[in-house]
């Protein structure tokens, strides 16, 4: 039902063969393997580790990892099919978007031979779940504010800090960590580090944290004492090397935020038409109010050009013309777009938008955070000014 609340055409290059038959086997997944327990999920606060590996076993997990280290050589139109299928269906929860196409990036563009053939098949596998540790309790959309430390010791780096609001922190195995290798450097004094941490000292598991939504993903704090990793856990050959590793990726994770954004936005829409067609106020049904019905076209429309903006920003960036600027756009105008439009659905709804049991009620409380994480929204207008 959500594909068609909108018009707009699938684009041509996202209208492939190969790209339809892989969103078609996720959305199959997502239906049988997770849908059935997102009310779990949400209460014990985090997804069954076992989605992970059966979502490996079905050629889900890192579509777009080059061929050469295992995966199946696609590119952003698989990514885009997946971000939009678990968006649309409301798999929130489950941090695969994340994996996939924000933490697996980093291993094949700047990892080592051995850190590619060693690391990502066991990401496509399920074996190894990603997350990507930047935030801290003091520097959060400021980079530059990173107080996390790896100093170098023997044939390796001690590494000292903490980071918070990690996605998929109380199950990843496999973790990108921002530290400074050089204080007193800067930007240029920026590391990032692969950590593999099963069995690893010196590595510990905050709480998972209290979120207002997405409850069933498992953000957590994570801490670091004096935890010795190797020297080969450097991402890349030189230190300092990774303000502008984190620079060069950011746009894709920003216009995946945008792109789940958008198949939020289509599910709301789709519930809450739904829901005014059959609920009944003073004798008719609420979509016969013309106050429904303007309310849902200026929605419609709204929701059309996110899509369609999001599209045209998928173009670029499989071209490789994808420019930070334009990512910040995408990211901060769909997710005030999202949120607002969320917002009215609710009202539409009445009273039933504001219990848990209606599925507009968890959107809005998701929805929220879009315009927080990845940079916050007032970050993506700063970056969208110096093109001025």
């Amino acid at each position: 039902m959500t594909a068609q609340i909108l018009n707009t055409p699938r684009p041509a290059w996202l209208d492939q063969e190969d790209v339809n038959l892989f969103e078609a086997s996720v959305r199959a997944f997502l239906e049988k393997e997770c849908l059935p327990h997102g009310d779990r999920w949400e209460k014990e606060g985090q997804v069954d580790r076992e989605v992970w590996t059966k979502a490996g076993e079905a050629g889900l997990l890192v579509p777009s990892c080059p061929e050469e280290y295992g995966g199946a050589g696609g590119d952003w139109r698989h990514d885009y099919a997946f971000h939009m299928a678990v968006a649309e269906l409301g798999v929130d929860g489950w941090g695969s978007s994340l994996h996939n196409s924000i933490v697996a990036p980093y291993v094949w563009h700047y990892g080592s031979e051995e850190q590619k053939k060693r690391i990502l098949p066991k990401m496509i596998s399920g074996e190894y779940v990603g997350a990507i540790a930047m935030t801290e309790p003091g520097a959060g959309s400021d980079l530059q504010g990173v107080k996390t430390t790896a100093v170098r010791d023997g044939n390796g780096y001690r590494i000292n800090g903490s980071k918070t609001f990690i996605t998929n922190g109380g199950t990843a195995n496999l973790i990108v960590v921002v530290a400074k290798t050089d204080p007193k450097a800067g930007a240029k004094g920026t590391s990032l580090f692969l950590i593999e941490t099963d069995g690893l000292e010196g590595f510990r598991r905050g709480r998972n944290l209290d979120k207002v939504g997405l409850k069933a993903q498992d953000t957590a704090e994570l801490f670091f004492e004096d935890m010795w990793v190797p020297a080969e856990a450097l991402l890349g050959q030189d230190e300092g090397k990774g303000f502008f590793q984190l620079m060069d990726q950011l746009p894709q994770e920003r216009l995946q935020i945008a792109v789940q954004g958008v198949g939020m936005m289509k599910r709301a829409l789709a519930e809450t038409i739904t829901y005014v067609k059959e609920r009944k106020a003073f004798g008719k049904a609420v979509i016969d109010f013309q106050n429904t019905q303007f309310k849902l076209a200026e929605l419609k429309t709204k929701a059309t050009i996110a899509e369609v903006f999001c599209q045209h920003c998928s173009d670029l960036l499989i071209q490789g013309k994808l420019d930070a600027a334009t990512a910040s756009m995408a990211k901060y105008w769909v997710t005030d777009i999202q949120c607002e439009l969320i917002d009215e659905c609710v009202q539409l709804h009445g009273g039933y938008g504001f219990m848990n049991e209606y599925p507009i009620a968890r959107m809005w409380r998701d929805a929220r955070v879009q315009r927080i994480y990845g940079g916050t929204n007032e970050i993506m207008k700063v970056l969208i000014a110096r093109t001025l």
